[in-house]
């Protein structure tokens, strides 16, 4: 198998995690090595340098350059999503595959313009859906999936978190529309999907702020779906609550199945069951071992596909369905309305 060759575009902030964390075991296990890093703010060089072991010259301010003197396999993007669409074309310009952070991008309409071009292009791109790939949500979705619990009947998520205070989850989201639904819903609605092993039909949404939410856009949302093969969702997200019961990587998710209520809180996974008036009782289920977790384990992923082996499950076929459902429940909760994500899905695409 080839020692694959990338570029990472951004690497401060959580560029900088990208470098400290997920790349280096890239080269550890021999499936890709950097051949340059690019970023805006010189302050963020030091982690290609310190952590990717790359030399002084290969660390760029001008990511043209950068793409122009380094022949490469795949482009790692970790820019926030507005910048996704410029990356993505310099990216293929240059024959390259690409790695992105989530979501696609900032709109349902770049989304499906990224999704014609790298099609366009017959390369192969992949999102990092870190969330749903950790131990928990993993545990939880191998469970349901193995039968051993009957069908599955219905999901219940909830994210809920005291993050009132502006700047207490990053300025810029406490600055931004729609909060909650682009910047919590984008890891949740894909572990819906993940467990009900479907893709969305239908979503409705209904968001709003609190007086004591300071924030610009909606901090606080309920929303219902309905997927594809029938299974009921419901999932309450709250970013200005006065506790965090269930904040980022402490996620609830509860699977009513026929044989079971199988149940993932903060990072806990549990079967119960009870008779009618009974109290439940719960017998804990053994997370699931792996060498790696989260986004260490899509970039391996992602290598291997680009070396002949089969696709991630966050390939952008796959994926595009992740986006069209969070631009869904944006426009579900500006409008009012139930949208029909299929028909959503199909009119961004034309």
């Amino acid at each position: 198998m080839a020692t694959l060759k990338y570029i990472i575009v951004g690497i401060g902030g959580w560029g900088g995690e990208w470098c400290r964390t997920f790349l280096p075991r890239l080269a550890d296990v021999g499936k890709a090595v950097p051949v340059a890093a690019v970023d805006l703010n010189p302050a963020a060089h030091a982690n290609a340098s310190s952590y990717l072991k790359l030399p002084q010259e290969k660390i760029y301010s001008d990511m043209r350059l950068a793409f122009e003197e380094n022949p490469a396999d795949f482009a790692v993007i970790v820019v926030p999503p507005a910048f996704h669409e410029s990356v993505v074309d310099l990216a293929l310009k240059h024959d390259l595959h690409i790695l992105s952070e989530k979501p696609i991008a900032d709109s349902m309409e770049a989304c499906a313009r990224i999704y014609r071009k790298v099609n366009s292009a017959r390369k192969k791109m992949a999102v990092t859906m870190s969330h749903r790939f950790d131990v928990d949500k993993q545990t939880l979705e191998h469970a349901v999936a193995g039968g051993e619990y009957g069908p599955l009947n219905y999901l219940i998520g909830r994210f809920t978190h005291n993050c009132r205070q502006f700047g207490s989850w990053g300025e810029f989201r406490h600055r931004i529309p729609d909060p909650l639904l682009i910047e919590g819903t984008v890891h949740h609605f894909d572990i819906f999907r993940a467990i009900a092993g479907a893709n969305a039909k239908t979503v409705y949404a209904k968001t709003w702020n609190p007086p004591w939410g300071e924030f610009a856009g909606d901090s606080t949302g309920l929303v219902t779906m309905e997927m594809t093969n029938g299974v009921q969702c419901f999932y309450e997200g709250a970013k200005a609550n006065a506790s965090t019961m269930n904040g980022w990587g402490n996620e609830y998710f509860r699977a009513e199945c026929r044989d079971g209520t199988l149940e993932l809180d903060r990072r806990k996974v549990r079967v119960l069951h009870g008779g009618t008036w009974e109290v439940p009782v719960a017998k804990e289920i053994p997370l699931l071992d792996r060498p790696v977790w989260m986004n260490s384990w899509i970039a391996e992923m992602f290598c291997d596909w680009l070396n002949g082996g089969p696709p991630p499950p966050t390939h952008l076929e796959d994926n595009i369905h992740c986006a069209a459902l969070l631009f869904a429940a944006v426009e579900s909760a500006h409008t009012g309305n139930v949208v029909d994500v299929e028909k959503f899905l199909e009119d961004a695409l034309g």
